[in-house]
């Protein structure tokens, strides 16, 4: 793996962490789980990376994930009323971006989505199990903007957190399996994160219903 893949996959990372750090601290000063712009904001710039960092490695299961997650950070940005304030031409730019690096691929190797399924470095079987691990992973975004769809704003509710664990928990045992420690840095550091915003949301409810 090249430097310049690995860096790349680093700085999805980074993203990730800090979208974590962020949500987190704010979520434990005013006791209750906070769905904040910042933790859109780092999640697109992670995902962003994270896209590329799965097409120069020709990993399916990355991109299926990380596709389908950066629109609905895109969303949330809009309910948070902080994406139509951008520029349009800039907007434009970011919706493009996961397209186009895809795009790019394919024109740079005409066999890029056959490679996807073929890829020598990763067996069928387990790209088939980190698959199933990043549609779990990608389904906490899907269940939680309907959530925030039918409540008119962006919230992060339990089930959200309990999704993110068994997704990752199946993400870093693929990133073992197949020794990428992109995968397994990024999802490890996540653990206490989730675990930690069910206490708090739990501890919330609790305070709520003793009102």
């Amino acid at each position: 793996m090249s430097f310049l893949i690995i860096g790349i996959g680093l700085l999805a990372q980074l993203f990730f962490s800090a979208r974590i750090i962020v949500q987190w601290f704010v979520s434990e000063k005013n006791k209750r789980v906070i769905s904040n712009t910042l933790f859109w904001v780092f999640s697109l710039c992670g995902s962003m990376a994270m896209v590329i960092y799965g097409c120069l490695k020709n990993d399916f299961s990355i991109i299926l994930g990380q596709f389908i997650a950066y629109y609905i950070y895109i969303g949330n940005l809009r309910l948070k009323g902080l994406w139509d304030k951008q520029n349009v031409i800039l907007r434009y730019g970011l919706i493009s971006i996961p397209l186009l690096a895809i795009f790019l691929r394919i024109n740079e190797s005409p066999t890029f989505f056959f490679n996807l399924f073929n890829n020598e470095n990763i067996p069928l079987i387990l790209l088939v199990y980190g698959s199933i691990g990043q549609i779990i992973f990608t389904f906490r975004f899907i269940y939680q903007w309907i959530y925030s769809k039918k409540e008119n704003e962006s919230v992060l509710p339990p089930t959200f957190w309990w999704i993110s664990l068994t997704g990752s928990m199946i993400i870093v045992s693929y990133g073992a399996m197949v020794k990428d420690p992109i995968l397994i840095l990024g999802q490890s550091f996540g653990f206490v994160s989730y675990i930690r915003n069910l206490m708090i949301g739990r501890k919330s409810e609790k305070t709520k219903s003793s009102l």
